[in-house]
């Protein structure tokens, strides 16, 4: 792979332009940070441009190792998710179970002090339901 091509598969890819800096490759608005490659006396130099400083993480002798090096870190998405321990999962199945009882104790709690009683006190109906006044 030459750095057109590798132009070409990033553009592929998707990768926004304006992550990268590819010598003789048109580049997007520059960002706070990208990635370069560029020839250096003879090597292809690979690394991060940031702030109008670049900082060199790697040196290759040729093209080709190059091209691949930056193409695999501008398209890796990372190791795929674990799938979650047996005790995180009864969490995400369970876990709103006691979301829920803590947000019907608070508003218990509200509507007891709304009414002019708080959950520590009996309230006057033993706790029950009072039936509406006769009219």
């Amino acid at each position: 792979m030459d750095r057109f091509e590798l132009c070409r598969a990033l553009r592929s890819a998707g990768v926004p332009e304006a992550y990268y800096e590819i010598q003789d490759c048109p580049h997007g608005p520059c960002t706070t940070a990208r990635y370069f490659l560029e020839e250096r006396g003879g090597q292809w130099a690979v690394g991060v441009q940031e702030r109008g400083t670049r900082e060199v993480w790697e040196r290759f002798t040729d093209e080709d190792r190059a091209c691949r090096w930056l193409h695999a870190r501008l398209t890796d998405e990372g190791p795929p998710p674990e799938p979650p321990t047996a005790e995180e999962m009864d969490q995400l199945l369970h876990g709103g179970e006691a979301t829920q009882r803590r947000a019907r104790e608070a508003l218990d709690r509200a509507l007891a002090e709304a009414r002019g009683h708080t959950t520590e006190e009996p309230r006057p109906d033993g706790g029950r339901a009072q039936p509406p006044p006769a009219g």
